[in-house]
């Protein structure tokens, strides 16, 4: 049988153990209040701030058309950041490295309108400190990915300044 699916060829008790450990990371979200109607809710909070913002707003809008698929695919990645659901697949990298201009400013001004969400939908500070811990992290990665690109080995701390929640 040619079988091109990784996951065939894996063992069953690491299948298992990742299951477990992916239920296990979920039901800990969900116990501090983060579970799929938060994060629902969060995404769809967030974005309208986004949209209004005068300098986030235009950037998005220029590049999304459809904004129920996005919020669908935003949700599906924070469920995968979260509880570690698998579900999201893409580059977010990618994506934003095609934008033009991106930088500090940018990622800081996102980081805030996260944090402002977070801080108005909050149900549990633990969660609130654990989703925009991760928000910054992704944040870094994406600006300190950007700078690297375009200014090398130098840009690799570019999110040091980046504020945290």
């Amino acid at each position: 049988m040619n079988n091109h699916n990784p996951m065939s060829r894996a063992d069953p008790d690491a299948l298992s153990y990742a299951k477990r450990k992916r239920e296990e990371k979920r039901a800990e979200a969900e116990l501090i209040g983060i579970d799929a109607d938060f994060i629902g809710h969060l995404v769809e909070t967030f974005y309208v701030r986004i949209r209004d913002d005068a300098l986030l707003g235009p950037i998005f809008a220029e590049r999304i058309s459809d904004w129920p698929s996005h919020l669908a695919r935003m949700k599906a990645f924070w469920r995968s950041v979260l509880h570690n659901s698998g579900e999201f697949s893409g580059n977010p990298m990618l994506k934003h490295l095609a934008i033009p201009g991106l930088e500090l400013r940018h990622f800081e001004r996102w980081l805030q309108l996260f944090y402002e969400t977070l801080g108005e939908i909050e149900l549990h500070h633990s969660a609130t400190e654990l989703v925009g811990t991760r928000a910054r992290m992704i944040a870094d990665s994406l600006l300190t990915g950007i700078a690297m690109k375009r200014d090398g080995l130098t840009g690799g701390r570019a999110g040091k300044d980046l504020p945290y929640v």
